[in-house]
């Protein structure tokens, strides 16, 4: 998540969730193994569900939630999109590939007015990439460059490191004080369960690489944003200001980044030897892939429910976003098999989240007067669900109040601060006052892989994506029926 999109997302507050002190969850946002504390609960309420085999009842909320955990439709999304796909950069042919994919395969799930809608965007692609220190201490860093940074040429650029420990030393360095030289910020992010340190200090590659050329810098690298210990550089896009020239831009992996930091702090003048040749391709194709699961009163609304069909290229996409995309889906097809919702929902799998939120834009624009009432995401990865945000009308209390109660035998609970939405429903939450519900995923190991080559396959538990696909699953039982109004919300 690109991001700063997910900026305010992120930028909110842990809550307490209402599960007892029995609990082997309890204490699973206090700093012990989510993965640990959470898989023998839900191990042991699956093999409940399964050994019950419930009958089907309409749309009740507990039997799809119990269905969900035994239920493997997000797997093998996740599973066929990365492996027959695999990467999904923005404006790319695998990026058609995987819309084409996408819609043949919400069609043979029996979702209806599935399409295809077509949007151009600027299309940036990776080149080599290559950085090491020539002097004094001759060494080779793992670099990746980030979205929209200049190129080097093939010939590479050589300059002086000019260390900065935070983005905040960076702002306070004099103007053209960066003249020739190679800008370096070291600054570190931390794990949080709610992924706050993302907006905290995603800021060194959101904006790091145009104030660095506003002074003057030749070029820019930072340390990735990420929580990981290995050499995996992580990507993400980054921007320039309007006049200002971009300059060539690399994340270095953690592991580099100390080793660049210790090296400056000996005393002696650090170059370093930089060599990123990505190029723009002008206007490229990119698209949405919209499905619905038609309600039985048009004037009750729609549900718009999303993930993001795009990844960057160093991976396969696998928790950002294929996972999401899963999620939804599955969760969609399970009220499906219990009959016909009361409203809409509809299925938006975005293009373009990553390097710019085409599509949630693009889907705004095409779809500003359509009857929506609530918006939902997932785009944070495969873990475990934890805490449950709401914005609706204050009239609508019993509704959040049923969620929550159907949520609870997940080790979820209700959340203080209001819900806002996804990147990709965005737009569409602002023109409308939409109503919104966040199922919050926990987030602690989410930013040692996100936009690295190990985002793949492995890194998703599928014990972790089935209480996601419940958790959801419930979720849309309920908005999608109840009588009541759940949005929009008036301002």
């Amino acid at each position: 998540m690109g991001r700063g999109r997910r900026f305010l997302r992120t930028e909110r507050a842990l809550a307490a969730t209402r599960i007892s002190r029995k609990s082997p969850l309890a204490n699973a946002g206090a700093g012990a193994n989510p993965e640990h504390m959470i898989r023998p609960f839900l191990t042991a309420l699956a093999a409940t569900a399964a050994l019950s085999s419930p009958a089907l009842a309409t749309h009740d909320p507990a039997a799809l939630r119990e269905q969900a955990l035994t239920d493997d439709v997000a797997w093998q999304i996740v599973e066929d999109l990365t492996t027959r796909i695999g990467p999904r950069q923005a404006g790319t042919e695998r990026e058609a590939e995987a819309r084409a994919w996408a819609a043949a395969r919400l069609k043979a799930m029996g979702f209806a007015n599935v399409r295809i809608e077509p949007f151009a965007m600027p299309t940036w692609v990776r080149g080599e990439e290559h950085a090491e220190i020539v002097a004094p201490y001759a060494q080779k860093m793992i670099v990746t460059a980030l979205g929209n940074s200049a190129s080097t040429g093939d010939a590479g650029l050589e300059g002086e490191i000019v260390y900065f420990p935070t983005f905040a030393d960076l702002v306070a360095a004099a103007p053209a004080s960066l003249s020739g030289k190679i800008a370096f910020v070291d600054h570190a992010m931390h794990r949080t369960q709610d992924g706050s340190s993302y907006g905290a200090f995603g800021t060194a590659r959101f904006v790091g690489p145009d104030l660095a050329a506003k002074k003057g810098a030749a070029a820019i690298v930072i340390r990735s944003i990420g929580t990981d210990n290995n050499r995996m550089p992580h990507t993400g896009n980054t921007g320039f200001s309007e006049g200002v020239t971009p300059i060539p831009a690399g994340a270095l992996s953690v592991p580099d980044a100390e080793n660049l930091a210790r090296m400056v702090k000996l005393g002696k003048p650090v170059r370093m030897k930089l060599t990123l040749t990505p190029r723009n391709l002008g206007e490229q194709q990119s698209g949405n892939v919209i499905a619905d699961l038609p309600g039985s009163d048009p004037d009750a609304g729609i549900i718009l429910i999303a993930c993001h069909l795009d990844s960057w290229d160093l991976g396969t996409g696998a928790i950002d976003d294929a996972s999401g995309c899963g999620i939804i889906t599955a969760a969609a097809n399970l009220v499906k098999q219990h009959g016909q919702p009361r409203r809409t929902i509809r299925l938006l799998w975005a293009g373009a989240e990553e390097v710019g939120i085409w599509g949630g834009k693009a889907y705004a624009a095409a779809h500003g007067s359509d009857n929506h009432v609530l918006a939902m995401e997932s785009d944070f990865g495969a873990d475990r669900v934890w805490r449950v945000d709401f914005k609706l009308p204050e009239a609508a209390k019993p509704v959040s109040d049923a969620i929550v109660k159907a949520l609870a035998p997940l080790g979820i609970g209700r959340g203080m601060p209001p819900a806002g939405g996804g990147a990709d429903v965005g737009a569409t939450i602002a023109a409308q006052n939409l109503a919104v519900v966040d199922l919050q995923q926990d987030g602690t190991h989410y930013f040692d892989t996100h936009h690295t080559a190990n985002d793949t396959l492995d890194r998703i538990d599928p014990v972790m994506l089935r209480q996601n696909v419940a958790a959801w699953a419930a979720t849309l039982a309920i908005l999608a029926n109840s009588e009541m109004d759940i949005g929009p919300v008036t301002p």
